[in-house]
């Protein structure tokens, strides 16, 4: 399509609000969210022009979409794709004095290249255990270097009092 299409559109008010109910690119598997779901745009309420028309332009979205291979915990692989979205709008001028976007609502898809892996795994409780020690460890390591820093403190104050100075 091209600008010089809408020719036959030029007195009407063209309105390209639009709301997008489901867009996916392959089957769902849990935790999966899809950014364009219940999307609603609705164009700008300015006010008309001299010749009364309201405001129209260019809804667009640049999509990414990265293959990606889920597999669950029981083994199973599910193929699908998720993607990222950027949406951009651009109000059209008048065709009439020189506007050169075209009104509408469209996407613009980039595929990647790279293949994205998730896979569900269970922890083992000793994995659990180890990182519970860690974080207890971590605890004592950050208060006893607190513990330190206090006392090396106090002492250099005992010592500025035993010598008569002032704080």
């Amino acid at each position: 399509m091209h600008i010089h299409d809408m020719a036959p559109f030029v007195d009407k008010t063209l309105d390209f609000s639009h709301r997008i109910h489901s867009l996916s690119f392959g089957k769902q598997y849990p935790g999966m969210r899809n950014p364009l779901d219940g999307v609603m745009q609705v164009a700008p309420k300015k006010p008309s022009d001299a010749q009364g028309k309201k405001p129209t332009g260019m809804y667009q979205y640049f999509l990414k979409v990265v293959p990606t291979d889920y597999i669950d915990r029981s083994n199973i692989s599910t193929q699908t794709n998720q993607f990222s979205v950027t949406e951009n709008f651009r109000e059209s001028a008048d065709a009439m004095v020189g506007g050169r976007s075209l009104p509408g609502v469209f996407f613009f898809y980039d595929l990647s290249p790279i293949k994205v892996r998730i896979q569900e795994q269970k922890s083992s409780f000793l994995h659990f255990l180890t990182n519970v020690c860690a974080i207890v460890g971590g605890i004592f390591a950050v208060s006893g270097l607190i513990d330190g820093t206090v006392y090396q403190a106090g002492q250099v104050i005992k010592k500025k009092i035993e010598l008569g100075k002032h704080i």
